[in-house]
């Protein structure tokens, strides 16, 4: 095809590509990504291991920041390690990478899952450590399988779902089941241990196909008593407990969706979630002993977590500083920590501005040009005609006194609380970006905010391109190359 549209095109070799092409597009990209960088005041991190087919370990930290309004995600590198992964091990690594990116003193907090490595690198990177979300939406929903009532109720159901997922026969008869009772062709799903999500679609699955599944255990070519026999042992009362425990982790379920999502979820999200659950998960007097088993074994696990002090004052802040949720958090002390957090910020960014003083004697003649008043533009027509009204407008203007830094913090807090609550399908880096002229000083301390995600579901989602990348026909691919390819097929 490619002789037919242009017989003179001479396609590159493998080797012009892997060693020439590749690494120069790299290069390229990367040293965009460097001088972008420099415009960015402050950003967060996400960081995770995986091991490829061939056994070799990567570890991948992605950079998030906000850039004109819009919330912008990159993978820095997938590095492969060669040494035990201890927590000191681990923050050198996350380090080195920050480092060549020149944007180690720019990080706010890293999102990272639980594992006790990360933990300890994070502290000795002198990062805020978030947990990540999803993560632990998950062990809360996991702490199902330790109640008995539960994970007995669970079994049945399984062992039916399991035997006839196995069974060529039980297929047939189900499928025949469907036609007659007019259900939708679905196949049964199996949970999975490690995602509890797989635990919630089995038992919707098993509510939508129960009646086929009961009139699947009268069937006579289903032959093996005993199969028939643990058919009829699921019953009305299985299928109540199951659609009571869809209706009642359907929040739950929800909350991991939106936490996971590609549209990188914010930490100001994690305190609003948790309010929904809590709700949800408050027992009433009406509630059956297995609703009840269910919602005391998650809030248990729930309500103690994001309990630091430091994460939670910086949970309210991001919360209180997004415009969706701002009016979530019921405390007045987060409006004053709000308050000292902008008047620090732009202090410190008014220190940063000024010219440094004692100048060497060869350098004030260049200084004096470089700092030369350009000369006076030639007014136009207009301004001629209406220089009077100018020059009035401009002495009333330097009539008014000055407010102070405090001062106008405040008036931009009391303006910010006057706006209204945006919907949740509007972008809140975007809802600042437009305000900026509104409220300058604000504007700036929330991206601190928005650009620490949520969860570390960004870079998990980079092994799945490394796992098409370093495919089991795709082995023996230097971990070099590997991140070249990574880092472009993500990042362009």
């Amino acid at each position: 095809m490619t002789i037919a549209l242009n017989p003179k095109y001479k396609a590159p070799s493998r080797e012009s590509l892997t060693n020439h092409l590749i690494p120069a597009w790299y290069d390229v990209e990367k040293g965009n990504l460097i001088s972008e960088l420099k415009t960015v005041s402050k950003a967060a991190i996400t960081a995770d291991g995986w091991t490829s087919f061939s056994q070799d370990h990567y570890l991948t930290v992605t950079l998030h920041y906000v850039s004109n309004g819009q919330a912008k995600e990159k993978v820095l590198k997938t590095k492969a390690v060669y040494q035990a992964q201890t927590g000191s091990a681990v923050a050198e690594e996350i380090d080195d990478i920050l480092e060549e990116y020149g944007v180690r003193e720019k990080v706010v907090a890293a999102t990272v899952d639980n594992a006790a490595n990360m933990d300890v690198a994070i502290k000795q990177l002198s990062i805020l450590k978030f947990p990540c979300f999803a993560h632990t939406l998950n062990l809360g929903a996991q702490k199902l399988y330790n109640c008995t009532t539960i994970s007995n109720w669970a079994a049945r159901v399984r062992a039916v779902i399991v035997w006839m997922k196995r069974s060529h026969m039980a297929k047939v008869v189900l499928k025949e089941k469907q036609d007659l009772l007019k259900l939708p062709k679905h196949m049964l799903i199996l949970d999975v241990r490690t995602r509890w999500n797989s635990l919630h679609l089995m038992m919707e699955r098993f509510c939508e196909q129960f009646p086929a599944i009961q009139a699947a255990a009268i069937d006579p070519r289903i032959r093996k008593s005993m199969e028939k026999e643990r058919l009829a042992k699921i019953g009305n009362e299985d299928l109540g407990k199951a659609e009571a425990f869809v209706q009642l982790m359907r929040k739950h379920y929800t909350s991991t969706l939106a936490v996971s999502s590609e549209k990188s979820p914010t930490c100001g999200e994690i305190l609003p979630i948790l309010q929904k659950l809590e709700q949800q998960y408050t027992v009433q007097e009406g509630d059956s002993a297995f609703t009840r088993s269910i919602k005391e074994n998650i809030w248990n696990d729930l309500s103690k977590r994001y309990q630091g002090a430091d994460i939670r004052r910086f949970l309210e802040e991001a919360t209180t500083l997004d415009p969706r949720f701002k009016y979530k958090v019921k405390s007045d002390e987060v409006w004053d920590r709000i308050r000292e957090a902008a008047i620090k910020a732009n202090t410190v960014e008014a220190t940063d501005e000024l010219p440094e003083e004692g100048c060497k004697d060869g350098e004030e003649e260049e200084e004096e040009e470089d700092y030369a008043l350009p000369p006076p533009s030639k007014k136009t027509a207009l301004e001629e005609l209406f220089e009077e009204e100018d020059n009035e407008l401009r002495s009333l203007c330097e009539s008014q006194p000055r407010l102070s830094l405090a001062q106008r913090v405040d008036q931009e807090i009391q303006l910010y609380k006057s706006f209204p609550s945006i919907p949740c399908r509007d972008s809140a880096t975007l809802w600042w970006w437009n305000k900026q002229d509104a409220l300058p000083l604000l504007s700036g301390l929330a991206e601190n905010y928005l650009c620490v995600q949520a969860s570390s579901t960004p870079s998990e989602r980079v092994f799945s391109t490394a796992g098409d990348t370093l495919s089991a026909e795709r082995s023996r691919i230097l971990p070099e190359k590997a991140d070249m390819l990574i880092f472009l097929q993500k990042n362009c």
